[in-house]
C-alpha cells in the first residue's frame, strides 16, 4: 500500500462484533482476564490499549519503521530517547533545535551527568571535530525551527555512524508524508504527534519509531514505567487526524510557497525561510530530500521587534499562538514563545534575531492568508 492508502487501512479492519467502520473507542482502564494462565493481549492502559496499539501500526508504516511507541507529549518522547544515556555519556544535539529539546539538554541532562555540546547539523564533517570519546547519541532535525534549515539527513548519519553513535530525529515540521528519516539511515524517530500528524490542534502526543527492536523495547519498558501515555481518546482522535494528512500536507505545502513568494517580494520584509524558495540556502537539499517543502515557514520583518511583535498581533486569519500543524493558520513569536527559554544572546547565536517571526500556514484559501499578513504588515508600519 501506499502513504495514503496506508493512512488509513493499516491495522484498521472492519470490527468484527459490529463491523463499525471506524474502530471503537475503548475508553477502559482495565481489561478482564479469562483465568490466570493466560495473559490478555490488553491488561491496563497503561501498559497498552487497542486504541494505542493501532496508531502506532499507522504511524510506524507511514514512517516506514517496524515498531512504534506512543507518548503523552513530544518531549515525553525526546526525553525517553535521551534516556539511552547513561551517566557519564556525551550527547551531541544540533545547533537548530526546538526550544524544548535544548531546555532539557541544557537544564536537566547535566544534572544526571551527561554532557551535552553543539555541533553544525548542516556540515557533517563538524561532527567529527565535536565528537568526544564518551559520545553516545546524536539528534537533530530538519527543517529546523524555526528557521527552517534542511540538513542532509544520511550525511549527518554516516558521519555519525562512524562514531558508533546512536542518531535520533525529530521529524515533526516535515511529518511522514514529506520525508522519512529511517530511510536514510536514522536510527530513531521522533514525532510531537500534537502536529501534523493529528492536525487538528485537539491533541497533545508524541511518539518514537525504530527499525531496532532492543530500541523498541527500551521506549516501551521505560514507557511502562513512567506512565507517560496517551489516554485512549487522544489516540483515537490522533487515528482520526492522521487519515487525511496527505491531503492535508498537500495544501500546508502549496499554501506555505504562495505565502512564502509574497513575502519574498514585499519591501517590509527583510528575509524569509521557506526551503520551497530557489533563493533558501539549501533549496537544493530540499528538493532531493523531501517529497514537499512543508507548511511552516519564518519571516523577519524589516523593522524594529516592536514592529515585528505588531505583525503578529494585527493578524486575523493567522491566530497569535504557539504550536504548529494544525489546520488553522498561526504565527508566534519565538523570543517569548518556542525559544523562550534561551537567552536573547543564546539566540542570536543561533540566527533567531528579534525581528523573526514564525507561521505555521494552515489550509485555508491562500489568497485570505496572503492579504491578511499583507494588512498586519501594513499596519505595524503605519
Amino acid at each position: 500500500m501506499r502513504f495514503a492508502t496506508k493512512a488509513l487501512r493499516v491495522g484498521q479492519d472492519l470490527d468484527p462484533q459490529f463491523k463499525s467502520v471506524i474502530p471503537p473507542l475503548y475508553q477502559s482502564a482495565t481489561f478482564g482476564w479469562e483465568d490466570l494462565d493466560t495473559q490478555p493481549p490488553f491488561d491496563y492502559t497503561r501498559c497498552g490499549n487497542p486504541n494505542r496499539n493501532t496508531l502506532e501500526q499507522v504511524i510506524a508504516s507511514l514512517e516506514n519503521g517496524s515498531r512504534c511507541v506512543l507518548f503523552s507529549s513530544g518531549m515525553a518522547a525526546i526525553v525517553c530517547a535521551l534516556d539511552l544515556m547513561q551517566h557519564g555519556d556525551h550527547l551531541l544535539m544540533a545547533g537548530d533545535i526546538y526550544g524544548g529539546t535544548f531546555r532539557v539538554a541544557e537544564k536537566h541532562l547535566p544534572r544526571h551527568g551527561i554532557q551535552v555540546s553543539e555541533f553544525c547539523a548542516h556540515n557533517p564533517l563538524s561532527i567529527n571535530d565535536a565528537v568526544q570519546p564518551n559520545t553516545k547519541m546524536l539528534i537533530f532535525e530538519t527543517p529546523t525551527n524555526p528557521n527552517l534549515r534542511v540538513s542532509d539527513i544520511a550525511g549527518v548519519v554516516k558521519v555519525a555512524k562512524q562514531h558508533g553513535l546512536t542518531v535520533v530525529f525529530d521529524n515533526t515540521f516535515a511529518s511522514p508524508a514529506l520525508q522519512n528519516p529511517l530511510d536514510h539511515g536514522v536510527d530513531i524517530v521522533a514525532h510531537s504527534t500534537t502536529k501534523y500528524i493529528s492536525g487538528h490542534s485537539d491533541v497533545i502526543g508524541g511518539a518514537l519509531v525504530t527499525n531496532d527492536d532492543a530500541l523498541h523495547e527500551h521506549a516501551f519498558e521505560w514507557n511502562k514505567a513512567v506512565g507517560a501515555v496517551p489516554s485512549p481518546f487522544d489516540c483515537w482522535l490522533s487515528l482520526r487526524g492522521v487519515k487525511t494528512l496527505a491531503c492535508r500536507m498537500e495544501k500546508h505545502c502549496k499554501n506555505a510557497q504562495a505565502v512564502a513568494e509574497f513575502l519574498e517580494e514585499h519591501p517590509r520584509v527583510a528575509r524569509v525561510h521557506y526551503p520551497g524558495l530557489p533563493t533558501h540556502p539549501d533549496h537544493r537539499v530540499a528538493q532531493r530530500q523531501m517529497r514537499g517543502f512543508g507548511g511552516m515557514l519564518a519571516f523577519e520583518v524589516d523593522g524594529s521587534a516592536e514592529q515585528a511583535k505588531r505583525v503578529a498581533e494585527s493578524t486575523k486569519v493567522f491566530l497569535l499562538a504557539e504550536s504548529l500543524g494544525g489546520v488553522e493558520s498561526l504565527i508566534g513569536y519565538p523570543p517569548v514563545m518556542s525559544h523562550a527559554t534561551m537567552t536573547e544572546e543564546q539566540r542570536l547565536g543561533k540566527g533567531i534575531p528579534p525581528t523573526l517571526l514564525r507561521a505555521s500556514v494552515g489550509i485555508e484559501d491562500s489568497q485570505d492568508l496572503i492579504e491578511d499578513i499583507d494588512q498586519a504588515l501594513q499596519s505595524a508600519f503605519a
